[in-house]
């Protein structure tokens, strides 16, 4: 009997162990290291280390550019055309809707770009056909561009034409301003 009442409790010790072992492996170490001295005092970087401190420009460059809101729409009509705002953003589109074009009319939309405060150039032309379709939407992105002479965000601020070649129709006028679209390149390309 001696026998049998030894290996019970031989039994019960090592189920005792076993479970104490599973509850120790399956709690959780804690990740938290204390830092003493350093709570309540501000850690400045080091400005004078040119790196840093371009880091700290881009930051600083982004957190201005995200504070960006797009203005609400105004629809600027012209006949059948319109275009649905008188102020832009460096990189925001420009959406231009065509519709209820008659089928003798046929021409030209021309975005026409600054030169200076009385001249302009022509950025992009879009052909229109009444005859062959009445209504159509388009998006134009003026950008930095080498090829279209475009090289600095300068080229491209300021107040902006759209001019209805073989029409009678007023032309509309926008702005592009200095602002900038989050995520929009100002380099210059040139």
């Amino acid at each position: 009997m001696k026998k049998g009442l030894g290996i019970g409790i031989a039994a019960g010790v090592s189920v005792f162990v076993i479970i104490i072992a599973i509850v120790l492996i399956s709690t959780p170490k804690s990740n938290v290291i204390e830092v003493g001295d350093a709570l309540g005092k501000d850690v400045k970087p080091d400005t004078e280390d040119p790196d840093v401190q371009k880091k700290i420009d881009e930051i600083e460059k982004i957190k201005l550019e995200n504070q960006y809101s797009s203005k609400p729409r105004e629809w600027l009509t012209s006949g059948p055309f319109q275009i649905d705002r008188s102020k832009y953003a460096i990189g925001e589109k420009i959406f231009l809707i065509i519709g209820g074009l008659s089928e003798n009319e046929k021409g030209q939309i021309a975005f026409m770009r600054p030169l200076n405060a009385t001249h302009y150039s022509v950025y992009l032309t879009i052909p229109f056909d009444g005859q062959k379709k009445d209504a159509f939407n388009y998006y134009i992105n003026p950008q930095l561009s080498k090829t279209r002479g475009l090289c600095s965000i300068d080229d491209i601020v300021g107040k902006w034409a759209v001019v209805f070649r073989g029409t009678d129709y007023p032309n509309l006028y926008f702005e592009i301003t200095k602002d900038v679209i989050p995520g929009t390149s100002t380099e210059p390309v040139c």
